[in-house]
This record gives C-alpha cells, structure tokens and sequence, in this order.
C-alpha cells in the first residue's frame, strides 16, 4: 500500500480509538471534568502526563530544530528535561498538598487576592493560547504532508477532533486518551529511529548508534561535522550561541517547565500525595524515553537529507523531496540555473530551504524505509500535539470557569459550572485554530516562547508562594505583572518589532540584545524581575495574615492533602 493509504488506517485508528475513550470516560461533574475525578492510577498518570509533557515541539520540532542547530538546539533537550525534574521533585509534592485544582487557584489562595487570581488567570491563558498555537501548527503540518490538504485545513480537522474529546470528556477524558496517545507517539518515534540506526551504525539502540561508525568506519558525529562544514555551515557539535544566551534559553525553559498550568494539574488527578510523587518518577521515565532519542534522530535525519538532497540534479531528487515541496516546506531555487541543488551556509547563494519542522516526519522517507513506518510516524506526530493542545484548552476552560466564574459567583450550580467550563473550552478551540493558521513562528519556537512567560510570570511566585512566608499578595500581584509585560514587550519588540513599529530590522539584530540575550531565553531575565520587584514590594506592604503564614508552614511537609492524607 501507498504511504497516504497506511496514513488514512493508521491516522484513522487511532482517532477512533481517542474518540471512543472519550465517549467511555466522558465527564459527569465538575471533578471529573478538572482533575478526572481525582481517581488516575500512577502509572496510567505517569502516561498521561508523559503524553502531556511530549508535545508537537517535543515530537516533530525538538529533533528539526537540533538537527539544523546542532549544539546550539541542545538548549530544548536540557531545559525541558530538567524542567521536569525540577516540577516532579520541586514543587509537585507541595502543590498537590496545597490540593488546588489549578494554578491560579493556588495563587488566589495563598495571596488571599482575587485581584492576584484575575492577575494569575491571565497570564495562564497567554501562556496556554501561546503553547496552544505550536501544537496546531503542528497539526496542520502533519495533514498537509499525509493526507494531501493544506496547513489551514490540516489545523481546521484537528480543531474538530480536539475539540470533540476536550470538550465532552474533560480531564477525565484527557488523561485516558493521553495514555492512548504516549503509546502511540513513543512507538512512532521510535521504531524509525531504530530502523534508521540500525541502516547507518549497525546498532539497534538510537542513543548508542549516535556514537557509532558509519560504513566507511568514520563516527558519524565526525562524519557530520565534516560534511556542515565543507558546506559553510558550523560543525554540528560545535554551537555559535554565546554562553550568556545558552544559559539563559535553558534556564527560561527549565523554569518556565515548573510553571507550566497543564503540567501542574496533572498531580491532582491522583488520590494521594505518594502517588503524585510516583507518577512523576513514572513519567520522567517515559519521557527519558523519547529525549534521549531525539539526539539521534536529528544527526541521522539532517546526516541523511544532506547526502540525499546536496549537489543532486533538479530532475532526479528523490521522492521524499517532491512529496515535501508540494507542502511548501521545502523549497528549491536554481539560482545559478546549473540544474544542481547547492545546499549552502552562505543564504545568497543556497538553493534549498527546508522547514525545520519536517525533519521527524520526513525521516522514514528519507531513509526509504517502509511506507506502513511513514504513516506510523503521521499518527505519532498527530498523537503528541493533540495530547498537548487537549491539555491546554482545559487549563483555559477551567481559568475561565472556576477561577472567574465560580469564584466571583459561588452560587452557580455544579451542573452550570460543567456548562460554562464546555462552552470555554470550545470557544479556546477556535481561537487556539486562528493561532495555529497564522502562528508567531515555527513549533519549537513558539514553545519556547510560552515557557519563557510562564517562567516570567508563574514560577517566582510560585516558588515564593511555597517557600516564603513573607510572599504577600501585593508583591505576587506586581511580581506576575512585571515579568509577564517585560517578557512579552521583549519578545514582541525583536521578533516583530519591525512589522509593528515600522523599525528597520537592522535595529533588532542580535547585537541589540539585552546582555545577548535572545527573545527565546528572555524569559529567565523576566523571571529575575519578577522576583526582585516581588520580594521589594512585599518588604515594603505589610505581612500576609498569620492563618496564611501557617498555611505555608503546613505545604512545607507534603505528606497529604485533606481527606487524602498519606501516613
């Protein structure tokens, strides 16, 4: 069979299966609908989450985005990996002691400021519609390859399906499809990365293969390093960032990680505080899975596509490439009119564009391995940014429905809660749609942006919130405000600054970075920001009340939460 018919099976089963979840495990009550009844195994929340976690960014743009970077792009596998590690270990446990449902519900709380909840609420949906706008474009890129439609109506079905399972099964129909979706995606990104490994170094494990020797006995990283750079292009183990902005991209991200609304909720889905300390191990467990992977697929993807692409005639590039240029995401100019492709550092005279983002999902083409992997691939990719952007619209549903509607109207019943939750939730779909048309930059890129404003603006008072008693509701307030318009104005001003002010691009370059940093790690300033103005202001107000003072003592040891207690 062709790939586009496996891709219409493979892509076709696994919507039915998400589908059907959501109809077993839809929502009747509000519990169910934010935190899945508060009821999820470790283990199928470890999946869940793990699914959550791996976005369109982790599956289709983290390995593109490495691959083209080399060095440089090992700026998302380390800060989403410890970013991680510092959410399960860090503030997982005192959070789901606190047994808020989301994050501006704890913020509200703990400041004792509903001003400090709108404040929270806010910058949960910017993060979340800026999060939410990479995973759409993720989808539209996966249908405009395998299914022969383009970007726009790819992101127009996606929205459908999203919206169906979202919308009917709430958190509890989240967490059961994610677990569907982890299995999925983990099994498409890896069996062409063993495929690939194994048709390159001999070695059926990816991260080993990494290491290995190619046919002539040379290792494959020298061997790539040697091709980039014959071309113009920097060794692929040797980065151009300065220092400066590679801490900060990863320490913007890392931090971001902890504050991101999604992630959070995901340990109040569980009845116990061990449990969510379990789940965490589990999903750091699945996600080492596929991040210690990707390294290897991006040398084998770019090491693959130079050799099959570079100084080839126009009439004789293989398959892969005239599938991917029906997308417009590869494209091809014959500058010289010698009818030979020239892939070049030099951008006046390179003939060939290719769109990072393709690089996961054109990796079994590339390496011509069988069509039923290629449409495996397109199911896996479709798999990582729905179980992402579902999460997402339920942190915007539940923002709108419980920290501002319930909140400011406490009398409404549970069932019109539900309702005001659903009709949110639909209403984020067709918005989150609009960003994945017309999105801010490509996947990994956005993401990054989002995990800046969450760094800017959650994790200090978050991390404040737990660990200071002084933290009162003035200073959150000011922090969150702060960092999220410093961080925002920043990014805003470089990326499109030229377009909005009319400035000449030659004013945002990159020797017009604050302290070189970059709009991708300027998150991390915004963070530091934050806490100063934070910290001052809450010197200068008075304290917060002592029963919120003894709250905070009492999160400190996160060994249960209400009628949940763990002995």
């Amino acid at each position: 069979m062709d790939i586009l018919t496996w891709t219409y099976i493979l892509v076709g089963l696994s919507f039915a299966l998400y589908i059907g979840i959501a109809i077993w495990s839809r929502a009747g009550s509000t519990k169910e609908f934010y935190i899945a009844g508060g009821g999820v195994s470790p283990l199928a929340n470890g999946l869940a989450t793990a699914a959550d976690w791996m976005s369109a960014a982790s599956f289709i743009s983290m390995a593109g985005i490495i691959a083209f970077a080399g060095y440089d792009g090992s700026v998302y596998l380390m800060g989403w990996t410890g970013g991680y590690v510092l959410l399960a270990l860090l503030l997982a446990p005192y959070l789901r002691k606190f047994g808020k449902f989301t994050v501006p519900d704890f913020v509200g709380d703990r400041y004792y400021s509903n001003k400090a909840r709108v404040v929270a609420v806010i910058c949960a949906i910017f993060i979340s519609f800026t999060y939410v706008a990479g995973q759409m474009r993720g989808v539209g890129i996966v249908f405009s390859r395998y299914l022969e439609v383009d970007i726009n109506t790819g992101v127009i079905i996606g929205m459908c399906i999203v919206f169906f399972y979202a919308v009917l099964g709430g958190m509890k129909g989240i967490t059961y499809t994610q677990v569907a979706q982890y299995c999925v995606l983990i099994f498409a990104f890896m069996v062409p990365a063993i495929f690939v490994s194994m048709q390159l170094t001999g070695n059926p494990f990816p991260q080993l293969g990494l290491g290995g020797r190619v046919e002539d006995g040379a290792y494959l990283l020298d061997k790539l390093d040697g091709v980039l750079t014959d071309l113009g292009f920097n060794a692929y183990t040797q980065g151009k960032k300065s220092m400066i902005d590679m801490f900060a991209i990863t320490m913007a991200l890392m931090v971001g990680t902890a504050g991101l609304p999604h992630v959070i909720v995901r340990f109040f889905t569980v009845p116990r505080v061990k449990d969510a300390r379990l789940s965490a191990g589990y999903a750091l467990f699945f996600i080492a899975i596929l991040y210690t992977t990707a390294p290897a697929v991006s040398a084998f993807g770019i090491y693959n596509a130079i050799n099959s692409v570079a100084e080839k005639p126009l009439n004789n590039l293989p398959d892969w490439v005239e599938n991917w240029r029906k997308t417009d995401l590869i494209k091809i100019d014959d500058k010289n009119q010698d009818g030979i492709v020239q892939y070049l550092a030099d951008p006046e005279a390179n003939e060939l564009t290719i769109d990072k983002d393709i690089m996961v999902l054109a990796n079994p083409e590339i390496a011509d391995l069988p069509n039923w992997v290629v449409g495996l691939v397109a199911a896996g990719g479709m798999a990582a940014a729905l179980s992402t952007a579902a999460g997402l619209l339920l942190v915007i549903s539940t923002s709108v429905s419980r920290d501002l509607v319930k909140n400011f109207n406490p009398e409404i019943s549970d069932k019109q809660e539900l309702f005001i939750a659903r009709v949110a939730a639909a209403v984020a779909v067709m918005v989150a749609g609009y960003f994945g048309v017309h999105p801010p930059g490509f996947v990994a890129q956005v993401v990054a942006f989002a995990f800046g404003l969450a760094a800017a603006s959650f994790f200090p008072v978050i991390i404040m919130g737990i660990f200071s008693k002084r933290m009162n509701k003035e200073g959150a307030i000011a922090g969150m405000l702060t960092g999220l318009i410093f961080t925002i104005g920043y990014i805003t001003y470089f990326k499109f600054g030229n377009s909005l002010l009319g400035l000449p691009i030659e004013s945002l370059s990159e020797e017009h970075w604050w302290f070189g940093i970059s709009p991708e790690g300027i998150g991390s300033l915004g963070m530091v920001l934050n806490a100063i103005v934070g910290v001052i202001v809450s010197s200068l107000t008075p304290a917060p009340p002592q029963a919120v003072q003894d709250l905070v003592e009492e999160i400190r040891i996160p060994r249960g939460a209400g009628a949940a207690q763990d002995h």
